[in-house]
């Protein structure tokens, strides 16, 4: 799952203001969040969470292993959709003069003649098939069992593997930057 590009994503975020996210030095992955594992690849699912991981890493945040009881649990989870886009041609000939033709001139009789008419035009309907997605990542407090931060990336996803390696670690650090705490210098 990768979005096609960042001027056409979209990027939101919630935490509880409350909270001092300074607090926390561990973060453990929960998981993904059941229906998610169907729809994208596992490939994608693994450059997805090793690009969370490193941007809660620069932070000043380790990862542990799942059970080993993190300050943070981080929830994934993925809804794609598919849709369709619809766009239209329209091609017009004559006008208001109409056609010089041969056909019934005259009051009576056969020969050439000049019509007043419509002209014609032609629409053509193009659709175009497309998939959009939507990334959410819910951080919670592990003692607490507490929603703290979630953050949602959405927009049009690409088919290409190769853009998909490329986009995913930038948009997840674009979406970081919406996190409380910014990265560490030296990290």
């Amino acid at each position: 799952m990768a979005f096609t590009s960042c001027s056409s994503t979209k990027f939101n975020a919630n935490y509880d203001k409350s909270v001092d996210f300074s607090k926390y030095k561990t973060l453990e992955f929960y998981g993904w969040k059941e229906g998610s594992y169907f729809r994208i690849s596992q490939f994608d699912k693994e450059r997805i969470e090793q690009s969370f991981a490193s941007e809660f890493q620069k932070r000043g945040i380790d990862i542990v292993p799942k059970g080993s009881g993190g300050d943070m649990l981080v929830s994934l989870y993925v809804v794609t959709q598919d849709k369709k886009s619809y766009t239209s041609t329209t091609v017009s000939t004559g006008g208001p003069y109409g056609f010089y033709g041969y056909g019934y001139g005259g009051f009576y009789g056969y020969g050439p003649g000049w019509g007043w008419g419509p002209g014609f035009s032609t629409s053509t309907i193009h659709a175009v098939d497309y998939k959009t997605g939507t990334l959410i990542c819910s951080v919670y407090d592990a003692k607490k069992k507490q929603l703290i931060w979630e953050g949602v990336i959405s927009g049009t996803l690409s088919d290409d593997p190769a853009v998909r390696a490329k986009n995913i670690p930038k948009m997840v650090s674009y979406l970081m930057r919406k996190y409380p705490v910014k990265p560490v210098k030296n990290k």
